[in-house]
């Protein structure tokens, strides 16, 4: 398994790699643009080389990036639909530029609609934007239920999966805060397990592409997305243990987003705690 962190590309996408490399990472995150903006960062071909050289020369070996929580995938409304489809095809670009594991993409919400509708809409986004983009696979995210968000079950995952394709570059993305707000058990080994083989025979074996590492600060079936740092919250240490050690997991890149001593993210020491949870 990749540990790593979600970092910041501020000053230079290439600097992603010298935060992640300070923080001890074996897999990075990005946000290809800021969070709070529409508006797409244009990398310059002087400027993906760079990112390219300095991760070949380093010890990371997967970059995720991922799409900004303002795209609605699923939404009705025509302009929301098309900026979200814009940022979404932009990250995929962006992916294929710099050799990205994936883009991980929150699915959508329904709001108050119908969850069916939502599900083809968000499909039909997805289907768009890897036809306008060529390599970087797209890994739907398991959210933690809030609302009207889709993707907090594995059959609306399953659908929705669906609904994009069903193609080769489509793949899902487990968060361990999600699954646990959701509603899964995960804090042992055997829920684990369960829970997994639950999550394949909904989605497929081997659609498990990425992971997203953080403890809850809410209990579980809370449907509340609130992370804490590792081992201070409802998953604790041995919660975390299990999920490093699930042997389908082994291979995959793992990326905490906590928000750190002083909320400004993960730290090595954090990284170094996960890392050595893994059993040899």
């Amino acid at each position: 398994m990749l540990i790593g962190a979600h970092v910041s590309p501020a000053g230079g996408v290439w600097r992603a790699v010298e935060r992640g490399s300070a923080l001890g990472a074996q897999a990075i995150q990005i946000f290809n643009q800021s969070p709070r903006m529409w508006r797409p960062t244009h990398y310059g071909d002087e400027a993906l080389a760079r990112f390219r050289e300095d991760l070949a020369a380093s010890e990371i070996g997967a970059v995720m990036i991922h799409a900004v929580y303002l795209l609605n995938c699923a939404s009705d409304d025509p302009e929301i639909r098309a900026k979200s489809l814009a940022s979404l095809t932009h990250s995929l670009c962006v992916g294929d530029s710099i050799g990205a594991t994936c883009v991980v993409v929150h699915p959508g919400s329904a709001k108050t609609g119908h969850v069916g509708e939502a599900i083809a809409r968000a499909g039909e986004l997805f289907r768009e934007a890897l036809a306008a983009s060529e390599r970087c696979p797209l890994h739907l995210e398991n959210t933690a239920g809030a609302g009207g968000t889709l993707g907090r079950s594995f059959d609306e995952l399953a659908a929705l999966l669906e609904a994009g394709g069903d193609g080769e570059r489509l793949g899902v993305c487990l968060d361990s805060c999600h699954l646990l707000a959701s509603g899964f058990e995960i804090r042992t080994p055997d829920a684990l397990r369960t829970t997994i083989d639950a999550c394949e025979r909904a989605i497929g074996r081997g659609r498990i592409g990425s992971l997203h590492l953080n403890d809850s600060q809410t209990p579980l079936g809370s449907n509340r997305d609130r992370h804490a740092n590792i081992g201070d919250g409802e998953l604790g240490i041995e919660g975390a243990r299990a999920f490093v050690n699930e042997p389908r997991f082994r291979a995959l890149p793992c990326v905490l987003e906590t928000p750190g001593p002083d909320r400004s993210g993960p730290t090595a020491a954090e990284v170094a705690l996960v890392r050595g949870l893994i059993a040899g």
